[in-house]
C-alpha cells in the first residue's frame, strides 16, 4: 500500500507522523493514561516489554522523564529510571536504556533489576504481538504465551502494588489468559473486535505464589508434543482447573470498553487535508524506519 494511501485510509499512521510518534500505537497507551491515570502517584521504575520500535517508549519518555528533568526542582534520583526491552535493537530515545533481550529468559528480569539498582519497577507495559497469520485462533494462541512469556518477566521485577499493562486478542479462549493472570485486578479497554488492553492494577500474588510457578505453563508449551496447537491449549486449560486457580484464586474480569463516538475511527479513511498554500497534502516519511527489519 502506498504512503498516500494509508495516509488517507488510517489517520493514526497519518498524526503519528506529523507528531513524532514512532507508530501510531503512541494513540493506544495515551488513551490508556488518560482513561485509567496510570502515571498516578511514583512512577519511578518503568519497564517496556517488546518496545520497538518505540512509540510506547517514547509515551514513557515524554510524559515521565522529559517533565521531570526540566522541573527545576528534580534532582538526579528524582527522574525516572525507564528501561525498554526487544529482541531487535532500537535507536535510542531520550531517558531510557534499551535492552536488546529475550523475554522468555529469566536473565532478561535479573538485568533489568541490576538497572534499578536491586528495587523493582512500578509499571510494566507490553504491547509486544506476534506476525499475525489470518487464523484468529492460532494468533490468540500464540498472543496469550507471548503475554504469559512477559508476565514471567514482570513477576520478577513489578513491585507488589505495581502496575501491568499488555495487549491482548480477545476470543472463545481468552478465559485461559484471564485464569494465568488471576493475581491482578483487571480492567479490559477495547480497541477493536479482537483486540483489548489488559490493565492490571495492585500487583498482589496469591500466598505462596513463585515466579517459576508460570515456567512450567510454558514449558508445557515448548514441549515437543507433536499435538495441534488445540491440543496444546487442552493440556493448559486442564492445568488451570488445578487448585492453584480455584477458590479464592478465580477471579472473574470485567470488560470495559472505552472511547467516544466522535472520536477518529481507525478503520475509516479520512481525506487528505490541503497545505496551508493550497497545494496537495505530501506523505511523510516515517519518523524512525527500523534499522535492523527482518525483511
Amino acid at each position: 500500500m502506498g504512503k498516500a494511501c494509508r495516509d488517507k485510509r488510517d489517520i493514526y499512521y497519518r498524526k503519528a507522523k506529523e507528531e513524532g510518534w514512532r507508530a501510531r500505537s503512541a494513540f493506544k497507551l495515551l488513551q490508556i493514561v488518560e482513561e485509567f491515570n496510570i502515571f498516578q502517584g511514583e512512577v519511578k521504575r518503568v519497564v517496556d516489554l517488546c518496545a520497538a520500535p518505540g512509540s510506547w517508549t517514547q509515551v514513557l519518555s515524554r510524559q515521565l522523564y522529559l517533565p521531570a528533568k526540566s522541573s527545576a526542582e528534580s534532582k538526579e534520583g528524582d527522574v525516572p529510571l525507564i528501561v525498554a526491552i526487544d529482541l531487535q535493537p532500537m535507536s535510542p530515545i531520550e531517558g531510557v536504556i534499551l535492552v536488546q533481550g529475550d523475554i522468555t529468559n529469566a536473565l532478561t528480569a535479573h538485568l533489568v533489576i541490576r538497572h534499578f539498582d536491586g528495587s523493582k519497577a512500578d509499571l510494566v507495559v507490553c504491547d509486544g504481538a506476534p506476525d499475525v497469520t489470518g487464523l484468529h485462533d492460532m494468533d490468540e494462541f500464540v498472543q496469550s504465551q507471548l503475554i504469559l512469556a512477559g508476565l514471567t518477566i514482570v513477576t520478577h521485577v513489578l513491585k507488589e502494588g505495581g502496575k501491568f499493562i499488555a495487549k491482548i486478542f480477545r476470543g472463545k479462549d481468552t478465559s485461559l489468559l484471564y485464569s494465568q493472570v488471576k493475581f491482578y485486578i483487571f480492567l479490559l479497554l477495547s480497541e477493536s473486535s479482537s483486540t483489548a488492553f489488559a490493565v492490571c492494577e495492585n500487583y498482589s500474588p496469591p500466598e505462596g505464589f513463585h515466579p517459576r510457578d508460570l515456567y512450567r505453563l510454558l514449558e508445557k508449551v515448548g514441549s515437543p508434543s507433536g499435538g495441534s496447537h488445540r491440543d496444546i491449549l487442552g493440556t493448559l486449560l486442564a492445568d488451570c482447573s488445578s487448585g492453584w486457580l480455584e477458590r479464592p484464586n478465580k477471579v472473574y474480569i470485567p470488560f470495559l470498553a472505552c472511547g467516544v463516538l466522535t472520536g477518529y475511527d481507525s478503520d475509516r479513511s479520512y481525506p487528505l487535508p490541503k497545505e496551508s498554500d493550497g497545494s496537495s497534502y505530501q506523505s511523510l516519511d516515517p519518523v524512525q524506519p527500523p534499522i535492523a527489519p527482518p525483511y
